[in-house]
């Protein structure tokens, strides 16, 4: 077992037990150490299902906190899944608060910005305009495609939101 294994199952292991001082520590360790493959899976189910409000501002901040590009593609993958609203709002949030660069994965944004309630489609429209500039012609088009296809189906403060989108993609 690597080092890095052996890690994530302590730290799964810690948020079972749903002992807060051992999951805070563990929190405060991974932040001074480079994230490694599978954290921030374990990290947001925990978010999801967890009414610990200060454990929930952790891995809110530890997400905020991200500098490590390779994790993207991990962050996007729990943006897919089924989660609540809150931590799918969360989660677009940090995207955008974290300085990464996720210009190569805005169809994804535009996918819960259509799907999520309007604070997580307000935070997908963040993440989506802060990346517009690294984003292909071709792609600008793709994406406000897909938002004309699906505005039909939203509600009337999305609407306004969605028109501001295309307007910021074209």
């Amino acid at each position: 077992m690597t080092g890095n294994e052996k890690k994530l199952k302590e730290l799964g292991i810690n948020l079972s037990n749903n002992n807060s001082l051992k999951i805070t520590q563990a929190i405060k360790i991974l932040r001074n150490e480079p994230p490694f493959e599978g954290v921030i899976a374990l990290l947001i189910s925990y978010y999801d299902s967890s009414t610990n409000n200060s454990i929930r501002q952790m891995i809110k901040e530890f997400m905020n906190d991200l500098k490590d590009h390779a994790l993207r593609r991990e962050v996007i993958t729990e943006i897919k899944r089924d989660y609540k609203g809150d931590t799918l709002q969360m989660l677009a949030s940090s995207c955008w608060q974290s300085g990464l660069d996720y210009s190569d994965f805005c169809s994804d944004f535009a996918e819960l910005f259509l799907a999520g309630d309007y604070m997580t489609a307000l935070e997908c429209f963040t993440v989506i305009e802060s990346s517009v500039h690294n984003l292909s012609r071709q792609n600008k088009n793709l994406i406000i495609k897909r938002i004309r296809e699906g505005a039909p189906g939203l509600m009337n403060e999305k609407t306004a939101l969605a028109i501001e989108l295309i307007s910021v993609l074209g």
